[in-house]
């Protein structure tokens, strides 16, 4: 369904469920009228400036006022840019229910999703990447991805982006004043100076592809993926680390055919825990299929813990080895713990854990803290719904900004490195939603 502008628009603005406090939000033009018609407030229809009144709620409902604050915006300085109300009142649903058909009653019309962040990004109030972060905000699944769609929302991208178009726009007009004085030998950019502006631009939009390129989508939680020979430990390890019972534990080895996954919260970080089948050849199509899960559950992973057992025989650590030098090159990250360490010594470097002692559980957890961590700090520039977006406009940005360097560099006219660097600015344009 289409949406009009000028519609007066109205929904609940705070989650759901009872709580002390909930917030009803109305904009479009005809909100003093409609907030009128359920609300007393003051003299607040006369205020030429943003504050709240104290007031009271007259529902066709209740026989007895509701006491609210009316939070009211008369201009367009607001967070759509049009004439816009908040009514702050008791989280009772059945009042915030009445709330909302007296409103549509009085002329508003219950908001389609996303539709105040629409109405915001129309009116300039944001610009489309600040309005990805409002969704990816909803959407964070950890501490991490919220902070992250909060500094895209805060506009720390947008300010570097707008920055690099000005000094485009502003490189553009040197070049292009200098053609029209092209007889006289007037040089209004050299050379230098053209290469040097090009190359910081790039390697901007270098780090952001390569940065979309690695995005997680909104809300997907990292993976943690338990890996190893059969009967390492892993399917212990898997249910110590979530302080229950989840995964089949045998001493015969090849227990766990099929993977077992779980969320484990690790320090404010929602992950996925995921348990695999031991790494071997498949003798038959159950077997086969199970590796098979593997492999595609290890090459989604954001980190994998290899679990090398410490009783391990020689020949079984030489096979061992050759199996996780051949799967390393192809993971992301990977974390090597020697498992049932309370069991027998051994010289490995690798971390030593105990899943029945509790022994090395607190370092483990520490250190994959740290590898994710560090994962997330590398992708922490741009958003997933919005590198989803920009990852075509980027690559012709990049590809404009090279060939207008190499023109630069080969003493081709101006003219050409004018028209790349035009292309160039027409995708940044795209990437911050401009026409």
């Amino acid at each position: 369904m289409r949406s009009d502008p000028e519609d007066t628009i109205v929904a609940i603005a705070s989650p759901p469920g009872a709580s002390a406090r909930a917030i009803v939000r109305i904009s479009g033009p005809q909100t003093p009228q409609i907030v009128a018609s359920v609300c007393t407030a003051g003299d607040w229809q006369a205020s030429r400036t943003a504050r709240r009144w104290p007031g009271a709620l007259r529902l066709s409902a209740f026989s007895v006022t509701v006491p609210c604050d009316l939070l009211y915006w008369p201009g367009c300085r607001s967070y759509t840019g049009q004439l816009l109300a908040e009514l702050h009142l008791i989280g009772c649903e059945p009042i915030l229910e009445c709330v909302l058909e007296d409103l549509c009653a009085a002329g508003a019309r219950l908001a389609h999703r996303g539709e105040f962040t629409m109405r915001a990004f129309l009116a300039g109030r944001m610009d489309l990447l600040q309005a990805e972060a409002v969704h990816e905000v909803i959407q964070a699944a950890d501490h991490d991805e919220l902070l992250r769609a909060l500094g895209q929302l805060g506009g720390g991208l947008t300010g570097r982006l707008r920055q690099l178009r000005t000094d485009l726009i502003a490189l553009i007009g040197d070049l292009e004043a200098g053609l029209d004085f092209v007889e006289e030998d007037i040089e209004f950019v050299s050379r230098e100076e053209i290469e040097r502006r090009t190359t910081a631009a790039v390697n901007l939009i270098s780090a952001l592809l390569a940065d979309a390129g690695s995005r997680l989508p909104a809300g997907r939680r990292r993976r943690v993926v338990l890996a190893g020979l059969p009967n390492a430990g892993k399917s212990t390890l898997f249910n110590r680390l979530l302080e229950e019972n989840r995964a089949i534990v045998s001493d015969q080895a090849g227990t766990t055919r099929d993977f077992v996954s779980a969320v484990l919260m690790l320090a404010g970080m929602s992950l996925e825990l995921i348990d695999t089948a031991g790494c071997e050849d498949g003798d038959d199509g159950i077997g086969q299929q199970a590796q098979q899960q593997r492999l595609e559950q290890l090459q989604a992973a954001d980190l994998v813990v290899w679990c090398r057992a410490a009783d391990l025989s020689p020949a079984q650590r030489s096979q061992e080895q050759q199996l996780f030098d051949s799967l390393s090159g192809t993971l992301a990250a990977v974390l090597v713990v020697v498992t049932r360490s309370d069991l027998a010594n051994t010289p490995d470097p690798a971390l030593q854990i105990s899943c029945r002692t509790g022994a090395g559980l607190e370092q483990l957890q520490q250190r994959m803290e740290e590898l994710l961590g560090n994962r997330g700090a590398a992708r922490s520039e741009l958003l997933g719904s919005s590198a989803v977006r920009c990852r075509d406009s980027l690559k012709t940005a990049l590809q404009s900004l090279q060939q207008a360097r190499m023109a630069a560099a080969t003493a081709a006219g101006d003219e050409l490195v004018s028209l790349e660097l035009r292309q160039a600015l027409r995708a940044l344009q795209t990437v911050l939603g401009e026409v």
